[in-house]
């Protein structure tokens, strides 16, 4: 049996082998060449995933702008609303007693309070308030 010994290594394609573990070698590597980077395979399943995880965003906002698409259009053909002039201790009960006395006066000061967007039902005398086209006499 014979023996051979290489400065306390041996080689072992390109790579050194130091106490039974592979190493590189440095000298196997010039300055100017890298290693080459893995190849990324992907399978049809992984394809599909990623196709998928890409287009729902998309499809999403495109469903929401459409959505949002055919809102509110203005119409010329609408009814002027009429006002009325708060006077000295008149209340928004009042005013909507005074504009449908058939109505719910409930009903009433809702849809007046939308129109005028108001955020409480307090008045003040001089007040004009827009009435709803539908409480118009």
């Amino acid at each position: 049996m014979s023996t051979a010994t290489f400065n306390g290594r041996a080689a072992f394609n390109g790579r050194a082998v130091i106490n039974g573990s592979a190493a590189f070698n440095r000298s196997s590597f010039s300055g100017s060449a890298r290693p080459q980077a893995a190849h990324l395979k992907m399978t049809a399943r992984g394809r599909a995933v990623l196709i998928s995880l890409i287009a729902t965003p998309l499809v999403i906002a495109a469903l929401a702008i459409g959505i949002n698409a055919g809102g509110a259009t203005a119409t010329s053909t609408s009814t002027p609303l009429t006002t009325v002039t708060v006077t000295a201790g008149q209340s928004l009960w009042q005013v909507a007693r005074q504009l449908a006395p058939n109505a719910d006066p409930r009903d009433v000061i809702t849809d007046i309070m939308s129109v005028n967007q108001l955020s409480s039902a307090d008045i003040v005398p001089g007040e004009e308030l827009k009435i709803p086209a539908k409480y118009n006499r």
